[in-house]
């Protein structure tokens, strides 16, 4: 990559589902009519986040919404698949726009997923979905931190991605809808273990790859 050329169009490493993915975006992008614009599918996002929220008071009530909101995961997932690909295609040149946006509203994205869950679990939990937040909006700062000092944009960790993680997500919601919450009291403090020994060992990698860097340049002065 060439000096001062900005890095946050260009994802460094793969996931286990990035080849079956990129063969579908660059199959489906081409066909969208010429109307649609990048920022226009970037934009989407919002209005899924929107939809979760209001799901997110019905789901209360009923479990079957859910069935609703990994349709909502499921629009999120194509419109953010092609925003990008779409953009370079058409040479829109909104590439820091959209690197910005489109991962501004990736993070209140994630929000409204934990929102629904915060409104179908038992009383009690509150302090487990605090942390959970705190967690997860971690892994984004780690990912913008690490890309403002080597000017590489990673989200890839061990072959799981943000796509993964959305299948994680569903998988997670048809659980809910078939053997509901009461098991919540387990499973979300121990998701949230998960995620802190994950972010743990996420943050150590990128301190220790920054560390090389920074003494390969005091050497090499």
């Amino acid at each position: 990559m060439a000096k001062n050329q900005f890095g946050g169009d260009k994802k460094v490493g793969k996931s286990l589902l990035s080849s079956l993915e990129n063969r579908f975006k660059y199959w489906a992008v081409p066909k969208l009519p010429p109307f649609i614009e990048t920022h226009h599918l970037t934009l989407m996002t919002l209005l899924w986040s929107i939809v979760n929220v209001v799901l997110g008071f019905f789901a209360k009530n009923n479990l079957h919404v859910l069935w609703f909101v990994s349709l909502m995961i499921l629009f999120q997932y194509i419109t953010d698949l092609f925003d990008g690909e779409l953009g370079r295609q058409r040479d829109t040149g909104l590439i820091k726009w959209g690197f910005y946006m489109d991962h501004f509203l990736d993070y209140l994205f994630l929000c409204s997923l934990v929102f629904v869950g915060y409104m179908i679990s038992p009383p009690g939990l509150e302090i487990w979905y605090f942390a959970l937040v705190v967690i997860l909006g971690s892994f984004m700062v780690n990912s913008f931190l690490s890309f403002a000092a080597t000017n590489q944009f990673e989200i890839y960790y061990y072959g799981i991605g943000p796509t993964e993680t959305r299948f994680i997500i569903i998988f997670i919601n048809v659980y809910i809808i078939f053997f509901k919450t009461k098991y919540f009291f387990i499973l979300l403090p121990l998701v949230v273990f998960i995620c802190l020994v994950g972010l743990i060992i996420n943050t150590y990698q990128i301190q220790k790859k920054l560390w090389i860097i920074d003494m390969e340049v005091k050497n090499n002065r």
